[in-house]
């Protein structure tokens, strides 16, 4: 399907202004959805990561977004709902997908479903597939949608291929004035982003691990997930290559410290000359990966600004939300692509 054409139209033109960041209370909820209903977009914190939102049924806000992160437009977006009713409305749902929803939402899982016919949700959101990426989420960012009354496009509010921001300051630093408004309700609990799984066919596909563990999915539906392959075509956020990546190079699996570099550790154990190492930062001194999770983009940030050459990272164990980090691990140290 071609995209329409809005995505390469001059933007309705809005005020420059500088960046409002302001804590997530209801005045801010109720102010973050005039935005969007004006068709502008606002930052907005869930308990993943912070968010990048516009309504999802207005292809010019909508290619806000695009414009904002510097976003391919081949890679779909998330729509966000305040509830099943809502998602119910532009998405069909199997028994399958309607156990996981009731089972995991509100909370960090994305279902991948056949979009409904006739359904209002622009093309830009889905790249212009017959299926639509649905979560709901936590917090203010359901208030906003409830308020709003309609589903919002959110990926995370960052540069794309960047490290997705936890923090309200995070999303300044990476998106600058690109967006007029950010709600801060401090550090994302859950530190990485959704597990996406596409429900779309007769088995269940994860398309990228994230902040449910996967082994708590299949026992719910008491059948096993399926991977997506490496060479799977993109039908949902994050299966770039690279992707969540910092300024710097990432060395994974490290066993010592090289010169130069930075050290991204794990666990209490200690590695060949760390004691040199240009800056530390340690995901879970307990090796507790829920902490991890959690501690992974701001950490990853902080070493990226800290003058090494480098970033090595300590091994991390694949199981439970292991797999989540060290998926995003692995992007954050795959080649970069140049657009």
């Amino acid at each position: 399907m071609v995209l329409p054409d809005v995505a390469n139209e001059t933007l309705t033109r809005r005020t420059p202004a500088e960046t409002v960041i302001v804590p997530a209370d209801e005045d801010a909820v109720r102010r973050a959805a005039r935005l969007l209903a004006e068709g502008d977009i606002a930052a907005l914190p869930t308990e993943t990561v912070y968010g990048l939102a516009a309504d999802a049924t207005n292809g010019e806000a909508v290619a806000r977004i695009f414009a904002a992160k510097r976003r391919p437009r081949f890679n779909p977006l998330i729509c966000h709902v305040d509830g099943l009713e809502m998602a119910r409305g532009f998405a069909m749902f199997s028994p399958l997908a309607e156990r996981l929803a009731e089972t995991f939402w509100p909370g960090p899982l994305t279902l991948v479903l056949p979009l409904a016919e006739g359904a209002a949700i622009h093309p830009l959101v889905t790249a212009g597939l017959d299926t639509v990426a649905v979560r709901m989420p936590r917090g203010v960012a359901r208030d906003v949608i409830s308020a709003l009354g309609r589903p919002v496009a959110a990926p995370s509010a960052n540069r794309s291929g960047r490290i997705s921001p936890t923090t309200a300051h995070a999303v300044r630093e990476s998106l600058g004035d690109a967006v007029p408004l950010i709600l801060d309700s401090g550090p994302a609990r859950v530190g990485v982003e959704s597990t996406i799984i596409d429900v779309s066919g007769d088995t269940p596909v994860c398309l990228r691990p994230g902040g449910i563990a996967l082994a708590d999915i299949e026992r719910v539906i008491g059948q096993p997930v399926a991977r997506a392959g490496a060479d799977a075509a993109i039908s949902a956020p994050g299966m770039l290559r690279s992707h969540y990546a910092p300024g710097l190079p990432v060395r994974l699996d490290a066993a010592d410290v090289r010169p130069g570099e930075a050290l991204l550790a794990f666990g209490s154990g200690q590695i060949t000359g760390a004691g040199n190492a240009v800056a530390m930062a340690n995901l879970s001194p307990a090796g507790d990966l829920t902490e991890a999770a959690a501690n992974l983009f701001a950490m990853l940030d902080e070493l990226d600004r800290s003058g090494a050459a480098a970033i090595a990272v300590m091994p991390i164990p694949g199981d439970g939300l292991g797999e989540a980090i060290n998926d995003r691990l692995a992007r954050a140290a795959a080649p970069r692509e140049t657009p």
